[in-house]
């Protein structure tokens, strides 16, 4: 797939210096490209890169000057980075691009598939299941029955979207996701055994909901296990049963979330955080990376460490941690010189 410069300005309502029928058809990091390649400057520490780089094409801010000679031809727009991101997502829309049913897709009898369906090889499809508009269902998908599945939305090869799941519009369900399995629900026994306690609940995505690779979504006991609306779910993450995540939420990979925990708006989870059950976060929190939260937070706060601290009493607590050998040492030699 090739485009041109005048095609990519056009696209992104840009200007161009140079040759504007200059051909890409990849797109690249500005100090890793190649001939045929497309790139972007938006951080002004990259700039070194620029009069040296392969790239064919370069888009660049409308006020970036230029103190040597440039080979690529540069598309000039308001925000690079912006524009960049832009140009991926209508790279992916046009590469994703496909329509039809494969032969060798199992589809139950009452199933309607709407237009602009397309359902890859493999593809299983359930009864009692609902298919928005233009969704696109990739290899071995497995739709369970009386799922509600909304418009635009993408599902990568060997999802798994389980009994009485409800995702809304343009979601994109990533490859090896599980959504409803059963949640982690035991009772324990007076022998020491543990029985298991039946789910009857469901998973809810509401629109604009990103889950990544191999994550997995736990169906509620009882009601409902709630994505909200605009959430981003990294890769291999777990949710668990009756958790509820709150509106435009970031949650970075490996994360864990123990039942019953309620998190606000707008808060952003870095990567292996561990959140105990039954307790609530409020909106706008931010969560470093490997931090342990035990305990309800409350809104617009900043955490970091197991047990969670606050983020600048933990920065403090680390520098005495830092040196508590040095302070072992001289207490030894204090001790030493008092017993000589």
């Amino acid at each position: 797939m090739k485009f041109t410069a005048q095609q990519i300005a056009s696209q992104l309502k840009g200007t161009i210096d140079g040759d504007p029928e200059t051909e890409v058809s990849e797109l690249s990091k500005i100090e890793e490209a190649q001939e045929g390649s497309l790139s972007f400057l938006a951080n002004p520490k990259y700039t070194q890169f620029l009069y040296k780089t392969n790239a064919s094409i370069v888009i660049v801010n409308e006020d970036f000057i230029s103190e040597q000679k440039i080979r690529p031809t540069l598309i000039r727009v308001e925000d690079a980075y912006q524009a960049f991101s832009e140009l991926l997502e209508y790279y992916t829309t046009v590469k994703n691009k496909r329509d039809g049913v494969h032969p060798s897709a199992l589809i139950a009898e009452d199933i309607e598939l709407p237009k602009g369906s397309y359902i890859g090889p493999n593809v299983i499809v359930e009864e009692n299941s609902v298919l928005g508009k233009n969704i696109k269902l990739f290899p071995n998908v497995y739709i369970a029955s009386n799922v509600i599945i909304g418009d635009h939305c993408t599902i990568y090869s060997g999802a798994q979207i389980l009994s009485d799941t409800v995702i809304g519009d343009h979601c994109t369900i990533h490859s090896g996701v599980v959504l409803g399995s059963d949640g982690f629900g035991f009772s324990p026994q007076e022998d020491g055994s543990y029985k298991k306690v039946p789910q009857t609940g469901n998973v809810v995505l509401e629109d604009h909901v990103d889950v990544g690779a191999s994550s997995t979504i736990d169906k509620a006991t009882l009601g409902s296990t709630i994505i909200r609306k605009g959430v981003k779910l990294d890769n291999q993450i777990q949710i668990a049963h009756n958790v509820e995540v709150g509106e435009n939420t970031v949650i970075a990979a490996q994360t864990g979330i123990a039942g019953s925990t309620r998190i606000g708006r707008n808060c952003v989870i870095g990567g292996q955080v561990g959140i105990i059950g039954h307790i609530t976060i409020g909106d706008h929190v931010q969560i470093q990376g490997q931090t342990g939260v035990n305990s309800n937070i409350k809104s617009n706060t900043k955490l970091q460490g197991s047990p969670a601290l606050d983020y600048f009493s933990f920065n403090k607590s680390y520098v005495h941690f830092k040196n508590l050998p040095a302070l072992v040492n001289r207490v030894n030699q204090i001790e030493k010189k008092n017993k000589s």
